[in-house]
C-alpha cells in the first residue's frame, strides 16, 4: 500500500505572484518619484533584486524538487549579488547603474531562457513564462546599450520652466516599465488556471522507516 499523492503547499504560482508583487512595487517607486537619478534608481533596483533573489532562494527548497534547483539557484546568486551592488551607496552613479543593470539582465535573461528550454523538453506548463520573462530581461539590457549615458536635452514647457532630460532618467524609466511590464505579465500568468502539480506517493518501505 503506498501513501495518496498530495497537492505541494508552494509550486510555481506563488513564486511568479510574489516576484509579481516585488516588480510592482519596484515600478510603482520609479513612477511615483520626481528623482530619477542614479541614487534613486539604484536604490529601487538594489530592493527590487534582493527581494526578487530571496524569492528564487525560497523556492529552490520550498517549490523545486532536487533535479530543478539549479536555475532558481543560479539566478538567487546572480541577482542577490547585483542587488547587493546596487545597495552601496557610493557606487550609485550613472555609470555604474549602467554597466550593473546590463550585466545583470544578459546574465540572468539568459539563465532564465536556458532554463524555461528545459522546462519546456521536459513538457512542465511554466517553460513559456519562463521565456518570456527572461526575452524581456534581455530586451531591458538592450534598451539600456541605446540608451546614451551622457544624452542630455533642455526643452522648456510654457507656464512650468525649462526642464532637462538625460540618459539617467531615461535609463530609470526604463526600468521602471520594464518592472511593470514583468509584474503585470507574472501577476496573469500566477493567477491564470492551471492543474496543481502533485506530490510523488512515498513507497511503504520508505513511509514505514
Amino acid at each position: 500500500m503506498t501513501t495518496p499523492s498530495s497537492v505541494r503547499s508552494f509550486d510555481v504560482r506563488h513564486v511568479q505572484l510574489a516576484r509579481a508583487l516585488f516588480a510592482a512595487l519596484a515600478a510603482v517607486m520609479v513612477t511615483f518619484s520626481s528623482d530619477h537619478s542614479a541614487a534613486v534608481g539604484g536604490s529601487v533596483f538594489s530592493g527590487f533584486a534582493l527581494s526578487t533573489a530571496l524569492v528564487f532562494a525560497l523556492s529552490a527548497w520550498l517549490v523545486y524538487p532536487r533535479g530543478q534547483r539549479a536555475v532558481p539557484i543560479l539566478l538567487a546568486v546572480v541577482t542577490g549579488i547585483a542587488g547587493l551592488a546596487a545597495g552601496v551607496g557610493t557606487w550609485r552613479t550613472t555609470t555604474f547603474f549602467f554597466v550593473l543593470i546590463i550585466v545583470w539582465a544578459v546574465i540572468s535573461g539568459a539563465i532564465e531562457i536556458l532554463g524555461a528550454v528545459r522546462d519546456r523538453r521536459a513538457g512542465r506548463p511554466e517553460a513559456r513564462d519562463g521565456l518570456v520573462v527572461g526575452v524581456l530581461t534581455l530586451i531591458l539590457a538592450a534598451a539600456f546599450l541605446f540608451t546614451p549615458m551622457d544624452f542630455s536635452y533642455d526643452y522648456a514647457i510654457e507656464g512650468a520652466g525649462t526642464f532637462t532630460l538625460t540618459g539617467i532618467i531615461i535609463a530609470v524609466g526604463i526600468f521602471g516599465g520594464y518592472a511593470a511590464i514583468v509584474a503585470v505579465y507574472l501577476a496573469i500568468a500566477g493567477f491564470s488556471p492551471r492543474r496543481p502539480e502533485p506530490v510523488p506517493a512515498v513507497p511503504a518501505q520508505e513511509a514505514a522507516s
